[in-house]
Formats: structure tokens, sequence, C-alpha cells
């Protein structure tokens, strides 16, 4: 049986813009506020924790009702059972690891430590219960800030950019925990980011905000593949497919990955044949032809149909969302190929893809 949906009815004025989403979210799984700097994530998130008021919301989480003006219900922080993850792991820095654990658990009522024993092999950080938190990485520092607000067996999680004060070395290292609390927690989760990388690797929901409005929500492959929202990746834009690991060639070192769509060969990283991963394709990486190409050095080449066209962020440049079986890819093509080959949808063509990233 699916979770029951979150509901979130909200407004907020600010002083550059004014935040006005009305969004029905699934009750698991990550869904990612993403936009610029300014569109409006992190007031979203903290009028969900309470932290804002806000007259004539609705904070409905997986059925359970934190705020409703309309039936006078009004929950403050401290009732509602949220973890919240900062940019910064705010670690007492007298206390040690476990020290650091134990103390966000005294201070909630009803916790055990069991819950905290959970999120610490969730974590993976049994191994560090004895340091000092000065003696951590960033990436370890945010794993135990993670754990702590695991540790209070909350019924949503908020990430506010839990990675953007991090280099990229450490990114990757915290990267597959988190892919590990999306695929293994049955509590939604809300992921503020602006790095398409970890939109493309975590999502499973995708919310859209520019200004304070909602410019797209829904699976983040189908929110990707949309010919609006590349406007606001710009150089990121692409599909994102889910494959499966189909075969290998040891003589070339390279995995055939296969999709609802066709099949694309990859760079072989050892992955078990019959794992399940994301597959992320750039719209720079991908031109078309009228006919299938020959003597070619492009391995992927895909018989798909135009699904329709649009504008780029420059006018020199359009999009070209194509439906290849029953996956999406978008191709970024000049607009002067556009009407050399005369492109309109419906057209059937093939697809040459020029690159190809796993993801996970």
């Amino acid at each position: 049986m699916s979770a029951p949906l979150s509901r979130l009815r909200l407004k907020l004025q600010r002083a550059d813009f004014a935040l006005d989403v009305d969004l029905e979210l699934p009750g698991q799984g990550i869904t990612v506020l993403f936009g610029v700097s300014g569109s409006g994530k992190t007031s979203l998130l903290r009028c969900v924790a309470g932290l804002e008021r806000t007259p004539g919301a609705l904070v409905s989480i997986a059925g359970e009702t934190w705020q409703d003006d309309a039936a006078s219900i009004y929950l403050p922080t401290w009732q509602r059972p949220l973890g919240y993850v900062f940019q910064e792991a705010s670690l007492f820095e007298h206390l040690n690891v476990r020290g650091n654990l134990q103390f966000g658990l005294k201070r909630t009522k009803g916790a055990d430590s069991s819950a905290l024993s959970a999120a610490i092999d969730l974590l993976g950080i049994a191994a560090l219960l004895e340091r000092k938190t000065n003696q951590l990485s960033g990436g370890e520092r945010q794993r135990v800030a993670i754990a702590r607000a695991l540790a209070t067996q909350p019924r949503l999680l908020l990430l506010d950019e839990p990675l953007a004060a991090l280099d990229h070395a450490r990114r990757q290292d915290i990267l597959p925990w988190l892919e590990r609390l999306r695929d293994e927690l049955k509590i939604p989760m809300l992921y503020v980011t602006h790095s398409s990388d970890e939109v493309a690797r975590l999502a499973d929901t995708l919310v859209v905000l520019d200004a304070g409005q909602v410019k797209a929500c829904g699976p983040v492959a189908e929110v990707l593949a949309g010919l609006d929202i590349p406007v606001v990746l710009g150089d990121d834009a692409g599909a994102l497919l889910s494959a499966r690991i189909e075969a290998r060639d040891a003589r070339w070192h390279l995995a055939q990955l296969a999709f609802n769509g066709g099949s694309l060969w990859v760079r072989d990283t050892g992955l078990p044949l019959g794992r399940q991963v994301r597959v992320r394709v750039l719209a720079r990486d991908v031109s078309i032809a009228l006919d299938k190409p020959s003597q070619t050095s492009i391995q992927n080449l895909l018989p798909c149909v135009v699904q329709a066209i649009g504008p780029d962020t420059h006018p020199s440049q359009t999009l070209v969302q194509l439906l290849c079986g029953q996956s999406v890819l978008l191709a970024r093509v000049t607009s002067r190929a556009v009407d050399e080959l005369q492109l309109v949808p419906g057209m059937q063509v093939w697809a040459q893809v020029k690159s190809v990233a796993l993801v996970e």
C-alpha cells in the first residue's frame, strides 16, 4: 500500500518575491526543491518546519496535519516530528560523535536507543563514535548530523543544501549514503539544492521553483524531459533514464544498458548484471539524423520520433524532444539544423548519443 500523500499550501511575502505554492507530494522518497538562489526553496522548508508562520497555510505530512488554519490547527516547531539538516552540520565541539548523537536523543520525547542504532548503521558512522567533531571531514560531519536527525524518528526529513559546503570529493563520498536513505527509508524527505547533479542522482519527485512560484512538479524523469525546464538547467538540460545492466563486452570494457526504448553502451564500471541504474543523457550530447548513420564513431544510435520542438536559452539553439520507445530524450541542435532538416513533430529520425553518464 502506498504511503498517504503530503499536502503543502503556503504563502509567504518576502522583500524580493512572494512564496505561493500548492503542492501534493508522495508520502515517501526524496522530493527535491530545485531552483536558483532566491527562488524560495529554503523559505518553503522553514514554513513546513514552522519556523515561519504563514497565515492560511495547510501542512499535511503523509496524512498527519501539522497546520490547517481553516481548522484552527497549528503545531509549533518543537511539536512537529521532523528532522532538519542544514548546510553546515551544527555539532557540539566539546562532545565526541557519540555525545552529539545522545544529546539529540535525550531532547526528544519518546525516542529510543534502537532508532539511534539504526541511524548509525544506516549512515555507516559506527567507527566515528569516539572521535571529536574537529577530527571529522565535512562529509563525515554531515553524516553525523543526518544520523542525529534520524535518531528522533521523524515523520519528515528536511535537508537544506546538505552538500553545498563540501568540495567535489566530499560530495562524492556522501552521495551514496543519501541514495541509501532514499532507497531504505519509508519517510518523505524534502531536499533543497540548485545542483543538477544532485537532482539526477537523488530525486524521486522534482519541484522547480522560480521567484516563489512552482514552475513544474512531478516524477523527476518526466519533469527533466519537459521543454520548459531545460531553460532553468541551461547546459545541464537532458533526460534521465531508468535502465538495467544487460550485458558487458569484456574485450572493450563496455557495459550495455537496456531501457524502455532501446539500449546504450557505456564504460564498464563493474556493476553486476541485472543491476538497476539511473542514466543521464545531456541534450548537448544528442544529435539528430534523418537516416541511420553508417561509418560513424558514435556507438549509440536510437530510432526515435520527434515529439516536440521548443526554444533554448539562445535563439541560435533549439531543443528537440524525442520519443524512443516509451522513453524521452532531449537533443540540443542549432535552429538552422532544425530548418534544414525540416524537423516537425511526428517525424521519424535517428538520435546519435555521443555520451552517457551513469549517475549511481
